[in-house]
């Protein structure tokens, strides 16, 4: 399992973009998870669903809302990743009325959730392999910050719990 000081695995995460620009056509675009953090400081949080309750009326929302607050913090991008398809994800996003506050990151085959090792199997659930929900303050992609949840819960995953530890390294 990935833990503060590792260096995030390779790989690629895919995002539903609706604008055609800065080199991303319409549509699900790719993006090489080490190029998309190198140099940047980035907020990652995970969670197990796009739609699903708590992380809809609690997890992605407080993100959006402290955006800004994050930004002054020195985050240069927030991803939220889960395990659906790129086409879920943006509308998702949509629904949640990101603007481009937070970027939805696609993992549709667990591939990021199995390399870093926060999987979370709600087979039993008819949900299958889900990620783990958690947040992780990653710079020039090494985790310097990683909150896990303990399955279900929520309680140290949150926007505001990130954003202190952001706030803390900035400082530092």
């Amino acid at each position: 399992m990935i833990k503060q000081g590792d260096k995030l695995p390779g790989g690629t995460l895919f995002e539903y973009v609706e604008v055609e620009g800065n080199g991303c056509s319409l549509g699900p675009n790719a993006f090489d998870i080490a190029q998309a953090t190198a140099g940047k400081t980035v907020a990652i949080f995970g969670l197990p669903g796009a739609f699903t309750p708590t992380c809809s009326a609690r997890h992605a929302p407080g993100y959006i809302d402290q955006a800004a607050a994050f930004k002054a913090a020195g985050v240069d991008e927030i991803w939220c990743v889960s395990v659906n398809d790129a086409f879920v994800m943006g509308a998702w996003a949509r629904e949640l009325k990101a603007d481009g506050r937070v970027r939805f990151m696609a993992d549709g085959s667990a591939d990021f959730a199995k390399a870093t090792g926060l999987t979370l199997d709600l087979s039993a659930k008819g949900l299958g392999l889900r990620s783990l929900r958690y947040s992780m303050l990653v710079k020039d992609g090494v985790v310097t910050a990683l909150n896990l949840e303990d399955g279900g819960a929520f309680k140290v995953s949150d926007a505001d719990t990130l954003l202190a530890q952001a706030k803390a390294q900035q400082g530092a």
